[in-house]
């Protein structure tokens, strides 16, 4: 049976946990199982099975970051917004390595469109207004930035940066001067005849 007060919502929240202590791909309902001292069997009236758990830890880092990120650019533009933007992403993914680890986990197509993942998208698009971009520029540009963030931030937590000089706040931002130069030198499109 169970232990009283578990719930799908405490059992997401410690797998999260979890992950942020041993990585994202060490989750699993029987590693959960052993934290809470119960049987494997009795978490699945919780969850249906380990890739369930991980979607909701993906889903719950995505709202987290989602949250974090709304916060982070309300009422800023241009470069401070787009650096406010890529500070969330990395600092979350400093402070919770492995749930930034599960908001990349691929979704099924019917869960992605009910997470915050497409909050992501509207948040940069949102600062890229910023641009004066026109489509399809906007669209390439997200993927550059989520490209460009992620990219970054998976080389530095594994330790890619180390024993390098300069430090990479420094790259960091020099990395935002560059697509801030980017995104306000691109031109406009040529309007049709």
């Amino acid at each position: 049976m169970a232990r009283a007060g578990l719930t799908a919502e405490r059992l997401t929240l410690a797998g999260a946990e979890l992950a942020d202590e041993v990585g994202f791909d060490q989750v699993t309902v029987s590693a959960l199982a052993r934290r809470f001292d119960v049987t494997v069997a009795s978490l699945y009236s919780h969850v249906r099975n380990s890739q369930d758990l991980r979607t909701r830890i993906a889903l719950l880092a995505l709202d987290e970051m989602a949250a974090l990120a709304a916060d982070a650019v309300a009422g800023r533009a241009g470069r401070d917004a787009l650096t406010a933007l890529a500070n969330v992403y990395r600092d979350y993914a400093r402070e919770h390595p492995g749930r930034y680890a599960a908001a990349q986990l691929r979704l099924a197509p019917e869960t992605a469109a009910a997470s915050a993942g497409g909050r992501h998208a509207q948040l940069t698009r949102a600062i890229l207004r910023g641009y004066d971009l026109t489509e399809p520029d906007q669209t390439h540009a997200v993927r550059l930035l989520g490209s460009v963030f992620h990219g970054y931030v998976s080389l530095e937590l594994g330790g890619g940066f180390e024993h390098s000089a300069p430090d990479t706040a420094q790259t960091w931002e020099w990395i935002m001067d560059a697509l801030d130069a980017l995104l306000r030198s691109r031109p406009a499109p040529p309007a049709a005849a």
